[in-house]
């Protein structure tokens, strides 16, 4: 049985720490693929690969939903598409660094949906917090550990086998 190698899934359209993904990918080795409904600067880097998904309303999303599975990596803050890659079993994170996780992805939802309906009523709800500096830090560690975790479970899982 040969596993395929995590893989780092990019929602790279608003995405404010590209170049702190690359910079920890590239550390640990581990493929990215940066998707856009269109065209994206990346670094000319063989582990680092760019997807014009296309221009559709969801393409980016369905893109890396369709291939995302346990033992990836999703960098996303669209909240129905953590949904799905959670539900598909990749380990999923807002730019902040916070998981998305089986716990916590149904209340979270509820609450963007109710949002969503509260600002289509007429509501006025803001938006989100500017990204901080303090974010960007909480990121880089929170995807550094998360690559940890998964190559350690697939270690683990390799000694089980053999053994």
């Amino acid at each position: 049985m040969t596993e395929t190698p995590t893989r780092i899934y990019v929602d790279a359209d608003a995405c404010p720490v590209k170049d702190e993904i690359y910079r920890v990918a590239l550390r640990h080795g581990v493929p990215v693929s940066v998707v856009a409904g269109n065209f994206i600067r990346v670094p000319q880097d063989p582990l680092i690969e760019r997807i014009a998904a296309g221009a559709g309303m969801d393409a980016a999303d369905d893109w890396i939903a369709e291939r995302a599975k346990a033992g990836d990596v999703v960098i996303t803050s669209d909240i129905p598409l953590a949904s799905r890659c959670v539900k598909a079993g990749a380990d999923v994170m807002a730019p902040n660094g916070k998981p998305f996780t089986e716990e916590s992805i149904g209340m979270t939802l509820a609450v963007r949906n109710l949002m969503t309906d509260l600002r289509s009523a007429g509501e006025v709800t803001g938006g989100p917090r500017s990204f901080s500096p303090r974010d960007r830090s909480a990121f880089l560690s929170a995807l550094d550990q998360t690559l940890r975790r998964i190559q350690r479970r697939r270690a683990d899982q390799a000694a089980t086998h053999q053994g």
